[in-house]
């Protein structure tokens, strides 16, 4: 199918915020705090978004965390900074392996015979990605080399980006693939993710795993058409089956018979066209539709209805399969979500979305349309948006994870959405942009929901009257009664990169025009740990707003950011952990009417603040405060002990938290402690001085230290500036070595001795104030050593 005229996506240039860890109750529903094993070093403690009693989606596994698993890699964050690689991880923290041997262990706490785990490896030179292997071992014995990839990840640029590691802005790390055990393994078997060859990727960052128990495969329902069967599809994926399914579809639609696509994994190069029919799989985990055009990169798997100019599909069923596309970029034009055109009166019931552009795109006008019990993972662009006139629809009870925009959105450009529905998902880690959205609507019910972990331009929760056709002149703007309620925000909101300050967790927008026809209730619900301000107003004018019975707890600024017009009430709201001493930022004066009823405590100020300054955030990561990011958590395998006695042999620094002024691209800091002197730190250019400090876990009496830039020739020889500090408390740091300078020669190792008095210390700051070579500090390896 073509695309309808007229139907791209557009970006938008908005907010968000950061976040990490703070363990918190909400008011309706208890926070999960993901527990680390006994006697197991772990990152900081931060609240999970899966399982939360009566929010979210009901999801059929039990997802660990790797920083709170046995391992022998580096915990890396927890750190919010956009571009940061712990940035994207749930929670912010993950575990990176850079050596044979090194692994992150689960203990299985209910029984499973699957997994998915979610990993990042870095890109390759040429920006198509790199391929590798990490080994699953069960209870110590080697079950399988699993597949691994980062041809999905890593975007750069502007908006829609691209792929080329040239440009900046390196985003969308992560990936995840799953595989199956072949056996049940019981609560208590220890499944390991383990590094056996560096050879084809320098490390695998492992950031959490879902285990579950998957049932067996559904057999095909009495009366069935079946596609393998009936219609010849190839179930072995080595040839194009796209006809056979189309064939099978049309025949099921007029012999009203349902269509059953039986285990296999179907190559489907372009959409499959549905209307009045059954199609249903073998299960998620059996029946897999994959595929894209070998030539017209336009063109790859969906399932679509016919698109409403064409008159639409309707009574149309979709059912326990997976699409897992292969798309590679982000090219809005093209369509290649798993599931879009118009379907009214259908349901899209225990899919599973992946490596599409979009899960499903839907473009109406088009009517009782319902996406459930479906998990949409890994999209280069939103995980649903219901577009064009969507009306009386719903997704419910669906995990979304790792879209490249909104998790879940509604824009009703130029014709009206009403009476949609967006209630107990759970929405995790959108790459861009918003957890939940409407641009515009009638009747908005967003309720019930778990969003966590946004990370750039985009809030949590977001109503608005913005992006193009969303006015009252076309009755689409913002209007009747919005409801959300009994919502649950984790560390969502983030910093945007346009706007240059924060975006709340849960803001409003009128760029378009004011929100001034709408009633919009927020209630119920808690807002965790937000990076940036909690609530957030700004362009134009948002009125109406009530908020009754909310907790805040935590925020990195303010807990109103108000930068637009607006009224709004005030009940039972509570707030604790804001980090300005006043807790409103306001510089629109009386323009902003609030109306308190009872209950309220910690979020006024009369006056509040107008600096016309933003303040950096405060991050409370689990309640150890840090001003503007986290602080860094040590080495998850060796907890520092000051009654220990100090380690005196080997190099002090390698795989210890590093922390830095500044860097570029993937030239981060802790390229200088991870052992391999082909990798290396780089700062901004033109911005001496410039510092790498090394959390050595102890006090230590380093007596030499050995700096390293990479022994390749194409490093002509330079000679850089470095003067050496050191603190026991990283507040106070004295002098270890005066500034001097260093020469590194690539035709005696490219390396530099540094020798110190052995003064006791645990932080150790090298400050670089020149660089004969390249306007920028450069270091590929730090070793420090007691003797």
């Amino acid at each position: 199918m073509t695309s309808p005229p007229g139907r791209r996506l557009l970006r938008r240039s908005l907010s968000a915020s950061l976040s990490l860890a703070l363990a918190a109750v909400g008011t309706a529903a208890a926070v999960v705090m993901a527990g680390a094993p006994s006697a197991q070093a772990a990152g900081v403690p931060a609240p999970s978004p899966v399982g939360i009693p009566g929010r979210g989606a009901t999801v059929p596994f039990t997802e660990q965390e790797a920083e709170y698993a046995a391992t022998n890699g580096a915990l890396i964050g927890p750190d919010r900074l956009y571009g940061s690689l712990p940035s994207e991880a749930s929670g912010r923290q993950a575990v990176t392996l850079d050596s044979a041997g090194e692994y992150v262990e689960f203990t299985l706490t209910a029984p499973a015979n699957a997994m998915t785990f979610r990993y990042s490896l870095p890109d390759n030179s040429a920006g198509t990605g790199r391929d590798a292997s990490i080994d699953v071992r069960v209870n110590g014995s080697s079950l399988k080399s699993v597949p691994v990839t980062s041809k999905y990840g890593w975007y750069y640029g502007g908006y829609p980006f691209n792929n080329n590691p040239g440009d900046t802005n390196p985003h969308h790390f992560y990936d995840e693939t799953r595989t199956m055990f072949g056996s049940t393994l019981a609560a208590g078997t220890k499944v390991r993710l383990q590094v056996t060859s560096t050879a084809a990727s320098p490390s695998f960052t492992i950031d959490l795993a879902d285990f579950e128990q998957v049932g067996a495969p559904i057999g095909k329902p009495s009366g069935a058409l079946d596609v393998v069967g009936d219609f010849g599809a190839d179930p072995t994926g080595n040839t194009d089956s796209t006809a056979k399914f189309q064939a099978a579809v049309d025949a099921g639609r007029t012999q009203g018979r349902e269509v059953y696509i039986p285990q296999g994994t179907f190559q489907v190069n372009d959409h499959i066209v549905v209307d009045k029919v059954t199609l249903r799989g073998a299960g998620p985990w059996y029946s897999v539709l994959t595929g894209r055009h070998p030539t017209d990169r336009s063109k790859a798997v969906g399932v679509y209805g016919k698109y409403a100019a064409q008159g639409g599909s309707s009574n149309v069923t979709l059912k326990d399969f997976a699409i897992i596309g292969d798309i590679r970029e982000r090219v809005d034009n093209d369509q290649v979500n798993a599931i879009g055109g118009a379907m009214s009166n259908s349901v899209v019931d225990n899919v599973w979305m992946q490596h599409t552009k979009c899960g499903a795109w839907m473009d109406g006008p088009m009517d009782n349309f319902t996406i459930r019990n479906s998990r949409i993972l890994d999209q280069t662009a939103d995980g649903v948006n219901f577009h064009y006139g969507v009306t009386n629809s719903t997704v419910t009870n669906t995990f979304v994870r790792n879209t490249g925009d909104d998790g879940l959105a509604m824009w009703a450009e130029n014709v009206p959405n009403v009476k949609n529905k967006f209630t107990f998902n759970t929405v995790i880690l959108p790459i861009l942009a918003n957890n939940i959205v409407t641009y515009g609507g009638k009747d908005i019910t967003i309720s019930d929901n778990v969003m966590s972990d946004t990370i750039t331009n985009g809030g949590g929760l977001h109503i608005a009257n913005r992006y193009p056709g969303v006015n009252s002149g076309q009755g689409t703007a913002v209007s009747g009664t919005h409801t959300a309620a009994r919502n649950t925000l984790i560390r969502t909101g983030n910093n945007d990169f346009n706007w240059r300050f924060g975006v709340g967790a849960i803001w409003f927008s009128g760029l378009n025009e004011p929100i001034s026809n709408a009633t919009i209730n927020i209630t119920d619900s808690e807002i965790l740990d937000s990076s940036y301000a909690a609530i957030h107003l700004i362009e134009g004018a948002s009125n109406g707003l009530h908020f009754d019975n909310i907790k805040i707890d935590g925020a990195g600024t303010y807990a109103l950011q108000i930068q637009s017009p607006g009224t709004a009430s005030f009940n039972k709201v509570v707030a604790t952990h804001i980090a300005q001493s006043n807790p409103i930022h306001n510089c629109v004066g009386s323009g902003f009417q609030i109306t308190q009823g009872s209950g309220n405590s910690g979020w006024y100020a009369n006056p509040p603040a107008c600096t016309g300054v933003w303040p950096d955030p405060v991050w409370t990561n689990g309640g150890v405060p840090g001003s503007g990011g986290p602080t860094d958590p040590p080495d998850p395998t060796d907890p520092p002990d000051p009654t220990d006695p100090p380690e005196e042999t080997g190099n002090l620094a390698q795989g210890r938290t590093v922390t830095e002024t500044s860097h570029v691209d993937v030239y981060g800091a802790a390229n200088a402690v991870d052992g391999n002197a082909n990798s290396y730190w780089e700062s901004r250019n033109n911005a001496f001085p410039q510092s790498v400090t090394v959390d050595l876990g102890a006090a230590k009496a380093v007596k030499r230290l050995v700096l390293k830039l990479p022994p390749a020739a194409a490093w002509a020889t330079r000679t850089q500036t470095v003067g050496v500090t050191g603190s026991t408390d990283n507040s106070t740091y004295n002098s270890l070595k005066a500034s001097a300078g260093y020469t590194f020669n690539p035709s005696t190792g490219n390396t530099a001795t540094i020798t110190l008095p052995g003064t006791s210390t645990r932080y150790l700051r090298l400050t670089f104030t020149g660089n004969t070579g390249w306007p920028a500090a450069q270091l590929s390896e730090l070793e420090a050593y007691t003797s």
